[in-house]
């Protein structure tokens, strides 16, 4: 048993890194963003499993170690458990004046009816009952309180189903990660995941098929408390899930709040803006439109995302903008946000040509745009202003490459009314989640506490009633009791049972107690 709580300890211990540093299995982009903000540290942390510590060859050792050190104390004591239910309870003490709670009363009665009387009230009581006799004294001897060690049982046995169920839930569940802006949808395949981790059991070409849509992401900001001012508090996403037969259902997921459908969990992780933005060649023709999801980099948005235009132009185009949703200057000249709604947005871009590398098979993430090969047009050191815009605006490209348009998502004309509430599209982070196991796991959880509650709250004590004869034709009975543990309440207990099994007799004299 010490073994197993000192595993228990070590498993928790074992835990902490998941919580310090993301996780693959959870927070995919996480663990790219750590790398490049701690080239030289990530890779240690890796070689050391912490980006997976819950399936890091460390943390499984532990783990099954807990779990056979667990069925090591459960056997056993189940066993010993089983022949104590069966035994019977053992012979009344010769000298019950040595237990605890001894007290007697003199009464006028036949001994055997007396014992009689005392079975028949420690049995309504919830006692196991044997009667005995030794030397002309009748004797009853009880027990109770088995149900301490069944709960016991039940705790540790409840808690091997919990390693099991978790077990075997990881194995046949998945967790994908999804970022969807507002009016996009996508349908629950593999292809449609930004990433995906399955369990080693999962059959990835047989997914539950549906399709889920974000129509609209409403955040609310605290505006009345100064100490707090721009802080969220509520973030609902308004969701529509469509079945393979046709019907679509709408749904609310929160950040607490998740959404259940077709066996998966739609959990919101996180959000941010994703401005719309056309890129139109000089001959007329529109070479992108699309609204691209910006990373977050305050409290207030400012957000950061990358454009990629390989195609329809005389070069490829990279652009790296950022997105603020209340923009003020800073007394450098550099633009800051400092309200996270949409209150007076601008968005500026920096824009470079060249080989984009997208050509050359080589995987490159969509939050990233390596300048080393390109040439930059505008900002930095280039003597040429970075691209300034507002919802509704657009500018020339540099070098006559075309213009970009920064579009007004509510279709409206914010410049004239000023009210730039819905003029950006925002985005959210989803984590679909399956497992399997979430309901043997609640079953198991519920059994840990009953066990628990059981083993902590039932008492297990012994009780004797014991008839000595009188010369007088007098009865004094013998009432003890005695504890396997703590029982502050057994003294009582054996004190009242006198007084009720007394009681029903008529008194021979005052109650002594030793």
């Amino acid at each position: 048993m010490r073994t197993a709580l000192l595993l228990l300890l070590l498993v928790a211990i074992a835990a902490i890194p998941g919580s310090l540093v993301p996780q693959r299995s959870s927070d995919p982009n996480g663990v790219t963003q750590y790398f490049q903000d701690n080239p030289d540290l990530a890779p240690v942390l890796d070689w050391f499993q912490l980006f997976d510590v819950y399936s890091s060859v460390w943390f499984s050792a532990i783990y099954l170690l807990l779990f056979v050190s667990l069925i090591g104390c459960i056997i056993p004591r189940t066993k010993h458990h089983w022949q104590a239910l069966r035994a019977r309870p053992p012979r009344t003490p010769a000298r019950l004046g040595r237990l605890a709670g001894y007290t007697e009363r003199t009464v006028v009665g036949d001994p055997e009816a007396v014992v009689a009387d005392a079975t028949l009230i420690l049995k309504r009581l919830g006692y196991r009952v044997e009667r005995y006799e030794a030397k002309g004294q009748p004797s009853v001897s009880a027990e109770r309180g088995y149900w301490r060690e069944t709960g016991n049982l039940i705790f540790h046995t409840a808690l091997v189903g919990i390693l099991v169920a978790v077990g075997i839930g990881g194995g046949f569940g998945f967790a994908g990660q999804r970022v969807l802006v507002e009016g996009q949808s996508f349908v629950n395949t593999l292809q449609a995941y930004d990433s995906f981790n399955p369990g080693r059991f999962v059959d990835t070409n047989s997914l539950d098929a549906y399709r889920l849509g974000l129509e609209q992401l409403d955040v609310v900001y605290e505006t009345e408390n100064q100490g707090a001012i721009g802080q969220p508090t509520d973030f609902t996403a308004h969701v529509d899930v469509q079945q393979p037969g046709g019907e679509t259902e709408d749904g609310i997921v929160k950040v607490n709040g998740p959404l259940r459908t077709n066996g998966t969990d739609v959990y919101l992780l996180g959000n941010g803006y994703a401005p719309t933005v056309e890129i139109t060649a000089p001959d007329g023709t529109v070479v992108f439109d699309d609204s691209t999801p910006f990373l977050p980099q305050s409290a207030e948005l400012t957000s950061v995302g990358v454009l990629k235009v390989p195609d329809g132009l005389d070069e490829q185009l990279g652009l790296i903008c950022f997105f603020y949703p209340t923009q003020d200057e800073l007394a450098s000249g550099a633009f800051t946000s400092t309200y996270p709604d949409l209150v007076y947005p601008m968005l500026t871009c920096n824009v470079y040509q060249g080989d984009l590398g997208l050509d050359d098979g080589v995987p490159t993430s969509v939050y990233e745009l390596d300048t080393s090969d390109l040439e930059q047009l505008t900002g930095g050191d280039t003597g040429v202003d970075s691209i300034e815009l507002m919802p509704g605006e657009s500018a020339e490209l540099p070098n006559g490459l075309g213009t970009i348009g920064f579009v007004d998502a509510s279709g409206g004309d914010v410049a004239a009314t000023g009210d730039y509430s819905n003029s950006v599209k925002r985005f959210a982070s989803f984590d679909i989640h399956r497992d399997p196991s979430q309901g043997w796991v609640l079953v198991f959880a519920i059994l840990v506490i009953a066990g628990l509650v059981l083993s902590l709250f039932v008492p297990r004590r012994r009780v004797w009633v014991k008839a000595v004869p009188g010369e007088d034709g007098t009865v004094t009975v013998q009432y003890a009791g005695l504890a396997r543990g703590e029982d502050p309440t057994l003294e009582g207990a054996v004190a009242s049972l006198a007084d009720k099994h007394a009681g029903a007799y008529e008194p021979a004299g005052p109650p002594s107690v030793e």
